[in-house]
């Protein structure tokens, strides 16, 4: 029999279920098309619950389900990160789903159902779980990128998503695979005490096709190809949902999978792909007009800085976990604006259609600046403290070359982010629309939420930053596996 100890640690994950599944059955009883803004407060509920059973589970620190589950520090932090990117993007997407004229509270259902999945995916420690909450949170988005089904581009993401993250998805299965035909066992624990003296070749082909599948998830190069083009056919909210919550929960599998299974031979790889990501995103972005590619290109960058602490190895756990929340929070502030800014059916999404927002809008404009200065990594702002210790991380490991490739990448990123500045403050738009609307509640209220996190990241970081240190000493020190972990 399961002891309910075991519910407990998981209890975030059922809270997004039952949630979701409460907005499923309250869904026929709504007017066909009438507002969703009450499935939306109800998932807004749930991500709350979700938050303050996160924090609950301090107490509750152990394993579940026969060792399989790992409720630790790692864990906490990214199971409350998560819980807050899906309720600023629930908060997002009120008024955005009304303007675009979805009514469908599936919408909100799918983005409890997906963060699940990623909740569970930085708390399972057998490689199997991992897979299988990495396909909840996979579908729900896969989903969730068509849901302007009356956009040709909308259905177009979807289905290039979907095909693209099922090779994907083969390529990390196999891997598994690999893994435990070498180790014979698929709990990290165990696999890790199985690596010293394990000569098995197949172990290395192993790391590089996990590393295939779960590169295809954060976005990093090679591996970014669909990320322009998915992330311009969707609808914005949704973008700012899968730019930070699934590659939050991805990055938390790669720091399990590499640090916690011990597998071996990752290092070349993370470098080549930190170096590959830094460059292509920073690069490709310069030549972009539309906003939504724009930042596409710029959360490859991203990806491949957070991959820099990676190759930093126990040192830059703590700043790899640090840089998800920095990223998050800006990002999904950035998005929100987008998605407001755009207007029914997307239309306003080009650079120049930003010209003049500062004198037409200057509260929205300065909040976008902020953002955007955040993302550059200009001080007082959580881009820069994350950036900081990152490239920090680098050079205690003795990572020069990728240390000044980063910096040099950071500098280049500075060119495209003051363009949409420069934009807004210094060309005046002289067309006949004006897409600027007024400011919903809910935006705002997720927009103050998005800033005060990036300034509060930019000047008093400690405890999140503890948080991290925390969350990394767990991951690298963890306490004694069960009996049943081992098997």
């Amino acid at each position: 029999m399961i002891p309910y100890q075991d519910y407990l640690r998981i209890l975030p994950e059922l809270i997004f279920t039952a949630f979701g599944i409460l907005i499923m059955v309250l869904e026929p009883a709504l007017p066909e098309y009438g507002s969703r803004k009450t499935s939306g407060l109800i998932a807004f509920a749930g991500c709350c619950a979700a938050l303050a059973a996160s924090f609950l589970q301090g107490g509750w620190q152990g394993e579940a389900f026969f060792g399989m589950v790992r409720v630790d520090a790692f864990s906490i932090f990214f199971h409350a990160l998560i819980a807050i990117i899906a309720g600023l993007v629930v908060l997002a997407s009120l008024d955005y789903l009304d303007a675009q004229q979805i009514h469908a509270g599936e919408y909100y259902a799918l983005i409890l159902f997906g963060s699940a999945g990623m909740a569970l995916m930085s708390s399972a420690v057998e490689l199997v779980l991992i897979f299988i909450a990495l396909e909840i949170s996979s579908i729900s988005t896969y989903v969730l990128a068509g849901f302007r089904r009356r956009v040709a581009i909308s259905a177009e993401a979807s289905i290039k998503y979907f095909l693209l993250g099922s090779f994907a998805t083969a390529f990390f299965l196999y891997g598994v695979a690999l893994v435990f035909g070498s180790t014979g066992t698929t709990y990290t624990d165990a696999i890790a005490a199985a690596m010293p003296g394990n000569g098995e070749p197949l172990i290395y082909v192993a790391v590089a096709l996990m590393f295939v599948g779960i590169g295809f998830k954060v976005a990093a190069a090679p591996f970014h190809i669909w990320t322009p083009d998915v992330y311009q056919g969707s609808p914005a909210p949704v973008v700012a949902l899968m730019s930070t919550g699934p590659k939050a929960a991805a990055f938390a599998v790669l720091l399990r999978v590499l640090f916690g299974a011990g597998l071996p031979g990752w290092f070349w790889v993370a470098w080549i792909l930190a170096a590959l990501s830094m460059t292509i995103g920073n690069l490709a972005a310069l030549v972009q007009t539309n906003v939504k590619r724009l930042l596409a290109y710029s959360s490859i960058a991203h990806a491949g800085y957070l991959l820099v602490a990676f190759c930093a190895a126990s040192s830059g756990i703590g700043a790899a976990i640090f840089y998800t929340a920095a990223y998050a929070a800006m990002n999904v502030g950035a998005f929100a604006i987008v998605s407001h800014f755009g207007s029914v059916g997307e239309r306003y999404v080009t650079v120049e259609d930003y010209a003049g927002l500062g004198r037409k809008q200057p509260l929205l404009a300065a909040c976008f600046t902020l953002l955007l200065l955040s993302l550059i990594g200009i001080p007082v702002t959580g881009g820069f403290f994350a950036k900081f210790y990152v490239f920090s991380a680098a050079l205690n490991a003795n990572l020069l070359g990728l240390t000044l490739i980063g910096v040099i990448n950071s500098a280049i990123a500075a060119y495209y982010y003051l363009r949409i500045i420069v934009v807004m403050y210094m060309r005046d738009d002289d067309r006949a629309h004006s897409p600027a609307a007024p400011v919903p509640l809910s935006l705002a209220v997720a927009l103050v939420i998005s800033i005060g996190l990036t300034i509060y990241l930019g000047v008093q970081p400690n405890a999140v930053l503890n948080a991290a240190g925390q969350g990394a000493s767990a991951l690298v020190h963890p306490a004694p596996p069960t009996r049943a972990s081992l098997r």
